[in-house]
């Protein structure tokens, strides 16, 4: 098949959408399709285009079977509500031409994938000029997610995003998303059944796997064998509620446990002047991939922060890893929600920005060896039977051979 990907974020992005747009893609490649991917140059989470890229530039990548289109973008050094905006519309904007130009290339299906919703336009437009068929591929209800953030609050402007999100959705031939309290989100915006796709997030299970050895993180860095870790790895963004990991270091500063923040983004400064002064958190930028596994073997507990309202509006791309590495994890969430159900029997669920829950959660696995190796355990099974890369890749493959018949 002739596969037109849109995607601003996508490899070498470590973390979040890049991290699966650029492994949907290469895995499509691999198997013998001709793939092309519009993008963005790298700049999440730092918030900063990388080097060897630019981004007021237009770039052209080329290996075999897979061709990628790299746009202008404007990037935020201090991302707010009206600047991510902007930064979205720039990406929409100096891609517009490049993704018109593929109506002549006539692709079997454009993937198009939101965040943001800005995007949409060219994807559907193309695949209307074009023949193709098109999949709308939501990561993240960026929508819902800005309302119930308090983003947005005014209700005509609510009113108004939601008819053209509406409008834009319907005109795809498929909609997928990553989880099963996500596909209930498109019945609540009248997607019909026929339309709608389960296309999760996965994990290489045989690359994040558990270790039989301590990781050698732990003498790098110094940390002694009877210290517990408490690992946060990824976007230290606005919505992930990231205060609570604070305020959990403040209230387990005399245990002996060791807290480690690693990766960047927006909230990184605002959280680092909220530490200052605990001498039990170990502040890191983000791991090389090569050694990733490793890393994720440092923890003795992973965390999963999330503010109130976001557990089904976005399924944390970390969590996929998290489970596969056999460790438990402390997440914040509602009872009931998509984050709680997946966690539960695999670590402990405690309610968003309830700091002594959270703080007695941690305490509770860092006592408790036999409690962490047993909901590892679970975790690691749970990856192996439903997270399984390859698996989850074969499937979509098929779905896109029947959408492009």
């Amino acid at each position: 098949m002739k596969i037109l990907l849109i995607s601003t974020n996508y490899s070498p992005e470590l973390t979040g959408i890049g991290k699966y747009s650029g492994e949907m893609t290469e895995w499509l490649a691999k198997h013998g399709h001709d793939v092309r991917v519009i993008c963005a140059p790298p700049y999440y989470p730092e918030w900063k285009v990388s080097e060897d890229y630019s981004a007021w530039k237009y770039q052209k990548q080329s290996s075999e079977n897979l061709t990628v289109y790299r746009c202008p973008i404007w990037v935020p050094a201090k991302p707010s509500g009206l600047k991510r905006l902007l930064h979205l519309a720039s990406f929409a904007l100096t891609s517009l031409p490049v993704v018109l130009r593929h109506i002549f290339w006539r692709a079997d299906v454009i993937i198009c994938v939101e965040p943001p919703l800005f995007n949409s336009f060219g994807a559907i437009l193309t695949s209307k000029l074009s023949g193709a068929k098109s999949i709308l591929h939501i990561q993240d209800f960026e929508v819902d997610a800005a309302f119930e953030l308090g983003i947005v609050k005014a209700n005509w402007l609510k009113r108004f995003i939601y008819g053209v999100e509406r409008f834009l959705m319907r005109r795809f031939d498929k909609v997928s998303t990553i989880s099963e309290a996500m596909l209930k989100k498109l019945d609540e915006k009248d997607i019909a059944k026929d339309k709608q796709l389960f296309f999760p997030n996965w994990v290489d299970t045989s690359f994040i796997h558990p270790l039989s050895t301590v990781s050698e993180y732990r003498s790098e860095l110094n940390i002694p064998l009877d210290k517990p870790v408490v690992l946060y790895s990824g976007n230290m963004g606005e919505k992930q509620g990231l205060e609570i990991v604070i305020e959990a270091a403040k209230n387990l500063a005399n245990d002996n446990i060791q807290f480690i923040m690693c990766g960047s983004g927006a909230a990184l400064d605002r959280l680092q002047t909220l530490a200052k002064g605990l001498d039990n958190i170990l502040w890191l930028p983000l791991q090389p991939f090569e050694r990733l596994n490793e890393f994720l073997n440092l923890a003795d507990i992973h965390l999963l922060p999330q503010q109130a309202g976001a557990a089904d509006l976005v399924m944390p791309s970390k969590l996929t890893g998290i489970l596969s590495s056999g460790r438990p994890v402390v997440a914040t969430a509602q009872q009931g929600t998509q984050v709680a159900c997946v966690v539960e029997g695999k670590g402990m669920v405690v309610a968003p920005a309830d700091s002594e829950a959270f703080s007695a959660a941690i305490k509770t696995l860092a006592n408790n060896p036999k409690l962490r190796n047993e909901l590892g355990i679970n975790a690691r099974t749970y990856a192996e039977n439903n997270l399984e890369y390859n698996s989850i890749m074969s499937n979509l493959e098929t779905e896109l051979k029947l959408l492009a018949r």
